[in-house]
């Protein structure tokens, strides 16, 4: 799309004083050794458009926004704002001149009130602080904003969607213009986020702020953004108007023309080998309960039945207990309560019990649960099978060459991109790293598959794969849960679908009898 054409689909929105301001890089680079993360990198955001920032996990959009903010210096090009040239060496210049960010994790104090935290935010904090005068001040602010958090509450005590509110609400209150927003929604509700996306549009079109939103949710960016530009390899790929462009023009700027693995369909009744209503379930949740290191009960008895040839999808804002439940069922956290069956007995996640019945699974965050991540892609892929032919010989020795052999195989099969078998795990891609965890996982005969935010980071093509890896399970007659904080990726994959909120699971509904705002009003505890 050419550049008249893109400005076409911008808002028109005059001079506001004190408001809007738009938002330049050009020909920007930046090097880390011998990777460039940058390649003359030109962005364009106009004053009052809410523009979008895609491309896949590496692709340069942090580093292009830590330039931004004053994090990295760049080696070359130049960031404007209303057309003139700035130099931001530091996130407290960035703020000075206007530029605030809220970042993927919380930078918020949690044994301080939300009213505490923004009066600190202020670089004008006062040493000695009247609270009377501040909290009038502050009630006044709540007043003008779009949505509010109670100024009384401490921050440990919201929830992650209203801990997300507060953060932007920090950047107003400090009377940010121009927002840059990583994944704002990624611990919100979809209700939580529609609201925010919405109210800060609107703000947006009144010429009050800019905002440009990392986002890899196409729904997202159809529905709120409208402009956007994409990123692969370091370099500007596209850009265009978010509403004329179509999200599959969209994800050909992002990954190119690689060619993305079709959905394996989903094989109803006999087609997919199983009677799930008359069989005995494969793995059953009896009242599981489970606390932290505090006593606190953060799994509150669970009951759940999984049966072959199902996935159950469990959907949630992360922190109500999704984490800690699949913690148990990998071994990683003690039960305090119930027990939890496989073929109607008793079981232990212990290496028998997962060899006996058939139990695999794919946890969050791989590289610190699922890896050593200085031992070889080999070494890794045989965790399951060292002890066993082929890689086990006479007397139970293991053979590296035998091993190496099977990794290999292992590696063509799921396309695994390693330098070799011997390189160490923790040199993989994230994506890379997952299809190595489910080669190991899915080599042999799967009963019950455990997987928990399997696509969280990934990119396209690893998104796909993974996915279709999942449902082919699921066909074959593997009964698979599913906990995800995605619900497009909960939707999309279940059969069963329920919703976890602050520890308990809700009932356990056929995905057809039910929606989006159904289970985005359950995630809200509603």
């Amino acid at each position: 799309m050419t550049q008249a054409k893109l400005s076409d689909c911008m808002p028109q929105i005059g001079p506001h004083p004190g408001g809007a301001m738009s938002l330049e890089t050009r020909a920007m680079t930046k090097t880390f050794g011998a990777l460039r993360a940058l390649d003359d990198v030109s962005l364009n955001v106009r004053a009052g458009s809410f523009h979008a920032l895609l491309g896949e996990n590496g692709a340069g959009k942090s580093t292009l926004v830590k330039c931004i903010m004053g994090f990295h210096a760049a080696d070359s090009g130049a960031t404007l704002l209303d057309g003139a040239p700035v130099a931001i060496a530091s996130p407290r210049q960035a703020q000075m001149r206007g530029i605030g960010m809220v970042y993927q994790h919380f930078t918020l104090v949690p044994c301080l009130t939300t009213a505490e935290n923004l009066v600190i935010a202020r670089p004008d904090a006062p040493g000695i602080i009247y609270w009377r005068a501040e909290l009038q001040r502050l009630e006044a602010f709540m007043d003008r904003m779009p949505f509010r958090v109670r100024l009384d509450r401490h921050v440990a005590d919201l929830s992650a969607g209203e801990r997300q509110k507060l953060e932007i609400l920090k950047l107003l209150y400090l009377d940010q213009r121009v927002l840059i927003l990583d994944e704002p929604t990624s611990v919100m509700t979809p209700s939580e986020a529609d609201e925010v996306l919405t109210l800060l549009g609107g703000m947006a079109q009144r010429g009050e702020i800019t905002v440009l939103m990392i986002s890899h949710k196409f729904r997202e960016v159809k529905a709120f953004c409208d402009s956007f530009t994409v990123l692969r390899h370091g370099r500007v790929t596209g850009s265009g108007c978010a509403q004329d462009t179509s999200i599959d023009a969209m994800s050909r700027m992002m990954i190119g023309e690689t060619q993305l693995r079709a959905r394996a369909p989903r094989l109803t009744g006999e087609a997919s080998g199983t009677t799930r209503a008359a069989a005995q379930p494969r793995l059953t949740l009896d009242a599981v309960s489970a606390d932290d290191a505090t006593g606190r009960r953060v799994v509150d008895a669970v009951s759940l039945d999984l049966h072959a040839g199902e996935v159950v999808g469990i959907a949630g804002v992360s922190g109500n207990g999704q984490s800690a439940l699949v913690e148990v069922l990998a071994g990683q956290r003690a039960l305090s309560g119930g027990r939890v069956l496989a073929h109607g007995q008793p079981f232990a996640p212990r290496r028998a019990d997962l060899d006996r019945y058939k139990v695999f699974g794919l946890p969050e965050e791989p590289l610190r649960n699922a890896v050593v991540p200085r031992m070889s892609v080999a070494e890794n892929m045989a965790f399951r099978s060292f002890d066993k032919p082929p890689v086990a010989g006479r007397f139970g020795l293991i053979s590296p060459a035998r091993m190496r052999a099977v990794a290999a195989g292992l590696i063509r099969r799921y396309n695994v991109q390693t330098p070799s078998a011997d390189a160490p795990i923790e040199t993989l891609s994230g994506g890379n790293l997952q299809r190595a965890v489910l080669a190991r996982e899915l080599s042999g005969d799967v009963e019950v598959l455990i997987v928990a935010n399997p696509c969280f980071g990934l990119d396209f093509a690893s998104v796909a794969e993974i996915r279709a890896q999942i449902m082919e399970q699921r066909n074959r007659g593997a009964a698979v849960l599913l906990v995800s904080e995605d619900l497009d990726e909960v939707l999309e994959l279940s059969d069963r679908v329920a919703v976890m909120s602050a520890g308990k699971l809700g009932p356990v509904v056929a995905v057809e009898a039910t929606d989006r705002d159904r289970i985005g009003r359950e995630m809200g505890g509603h």
